[in-house]
């Protein structure tokens, strides 16, 4: 199953293990069973501390495996074959139960490890999805850590029939105790939110107590990162109180215009950046939504406080807003009805679900077309529906795109409406010449039509363009004096990691020199 360098890699990897490691594996006499009998094999010869035992007469999916401490069964299961992304996964798991420690704070561990109710989790995956190994790994870590809790990574391509019965059309996909519990990229912090509410509670009241920033920085993409470097150096007590470190690049596939870096992945970038500003004195404040910005006015009332909708509060003497933008929606009827269930964002994640299908992509863009290139190497067929009177994607795209086949391009059209009944079925788009209604039957939709900046909070506060980017000048500063922002959320063009990056340097800069030019104030 593995080559040799794979294997080397492994056994170095399990070199790490210091406590025994049982695996028993459920198997039948299918292809699928001996493609993971043969990974298994590799991985027991890896390691004098795992063991491999297989049972045929189990209860559990075929083919399907768990790793457990000698004694114990309820270790992390894998069902399917956990290569591709899920390779690490499998990895990690093995060494948590071989006593190599997890890079996760002990408050969290405990927190864990008081959950007093049984918790058993189904996550379905494809091995090409990026976002699925952080939910795997964190559920994984979870069942390592808590006997009361159970986890299953359930690759679809192996088990079509319960993708189908489920009607999973998205992923990663979670089940809790057989209930929908959430679909999409989520951290460990996210899923113990969901399930332990008090934690939350706890969470918000100590963030509260903290004493005022120099620097609160709202927002945790590139933007905010970069900023939160450029303020620490400066020696400048620094917070950070972001949604989720590494904001739109975790939903990132390839990156490869990273001056520096010839190629990466968004997740793994996205860890670069939270490890690098780890290295600095930052107070970093995960799974925090801003509410409202409370600016500063009177005399003594130089600090502006952020609202944040965990019900915590905290103050600063300056704030940089990089909160970044979501992907735009195209607001037609179906279109939230069919989230998930046909309507995706993400053609990397999504895409192998509709493997031999009918999809369609919208949006002519360079995101649209590269979704639409990408697609057609796994789907049946490709619609790709543009509003523009021609496709505005990069010429070298363009010529991709017309050498493909199964795929067939409409512009000048507008998308009225997604159609289905449980799921997708069709959409119907407008020819914008003509003005005659067509209907396109199809099982898959790709949005791809941009972005939107995260500012709804700060209307009437700040002064917003009209497409509601946050209006800044050279250094960064907003209409609000001690305010600043970068990144996508903002007016500067061009919205581009390293351009973000970038501005949250300047605004970073630009406040530092906001605070030294201000009256020095006693807290």
């Amino acid at each position: 199953m593995l080559d040799d360098a794979t294997k080397a890699q492994l056994k170095s990897y399990l070199e790490r293990a210091t406590a025994p490691i049982e695996i028993v594996a459920s198997l039948d006499d299918s292809e699928a069973s001996g493609e993971v009998l043969s990974l298994l094999k590799d991985v027991a010869e890896a390691s004098p501390l795992v063991t491999l035992t297989e049972s045929r007469d189990d209860p559990h999916r075929k083919p399907s495996f768990s790793i457990n401490r000698p004694g114990e069964n309820h270790g992390p299961r894998f069902a399917g074959l956990p290569m591709g992304h899920e390779f690490t996964s499998l990895i990690l798991a093995l060494l948590q139960i071989g006593g190599y420690p997890p890079k996760v704070e002990q408050e969290v561990l405990d927190q864990i490890r008081a959950l007093d109710r049984d918790l058993d989790f189904e996550v379905y995956v494809s091995l090409t999805c990026h976002n699925c190994p952080d939910v795997v790994q964190a559920l994984n870590l979870m069942a390592v850590q808590n006997p009361r809790i159970r986890t299953t990574m359930i690759e679809g391509g192996t088990f079509q029939e319960e993708v189908k019965e489920r009607e999973i059309m998205g992923v990663p996909t979670v089940f809790l105790n057989g209930t929908m519990f959430g679909n999409g990229r989520m951290s460990l912090e996210e899923i113990l939110a969901k399930i332990d509410t008090s934690g939350v509670e706890r969470e918000a009241k100590k963030i509260s107590e903290k004493d005022p920033f120099d620097v609160l920085i709202v927002g945790g993409g590139p933007a905010g990162a970069a900023a939160a470097v450029y303020a620490a150096r400066k020696g400048i007590r620094t917070g950070v109180a972001s949604e989720r470190f590494g904001g739109q690049v975790l939903d990132t596939l390839g990156i490869e215009n990273f001056i520096s870096i010839k190629e990466t992945e968004g997740p793994k970038f996205a860890h670069a950046l939270e490890e690098h500003v780890r290295n600095y004195d930052v107070d970093i404040m995960n799974l925090q939504r801003a509410k409202a910005l409370i600016p500063h006015s009177g005399p003594g009332k130089d600090l502006i406080e952020i609202q944040l909708e965990s019900g915590a509060s905290l103050k600063s003497k300056s704030v940089i807003i990089s909160t970044g933008a979501r992907w735009r929606n195209i607001n037609v009827p179906g279109e939230q009805e069919f989230k998930n269930k046909g309507v995706a964002y993400c053609p990397h994640c999504d895409g192998p679900l509709f493997k031999g299908k009918r999809v369609a992509v919208i949006g002519g863009g360079n995101s649209g077309v590269e979704a639409a290139i990408d697609l057609a190497g796994i789907v049946g067929h490709v619609t790709l529906i543009e509003f523009d009177t021609a496709l505005r994607a990069d010429a070298v795209l363009q010529n991709k795109l017309k050498s493909l086949a199964n795929v067939e391009v409409f512009t000048n059209a507008q998308t009225t409406e997604i159609t289905g009944d449980q799921k997708v079925t069709g959409l119907v788009y407008k020819d914008r010449a003509s003005g005659e209604l067509k209907t396109v039957a199809l099982e898959g939709v790709f949005i791809q039509i941009g972005l939107v900046p995260n500012t709804d909070w700060l209307r009437g506060v700040v002064d917003l363009s009209k497409h509601g980017e946050i209006i800044v000048d050279a250094r960064g500063q907003t209409s609000l004096p001690g305010v600043f922002a970068a990144g996508d959320a903002t007016t500067v063009p061009f919205k581009q990691i390293i351009i973000a990056a970038g501005d949250g340097a300047k605004a970073a800069l630009g406040a530092f020199d906001y605070l030294i030019r201000s009256p020095a104030t006693a807290h």
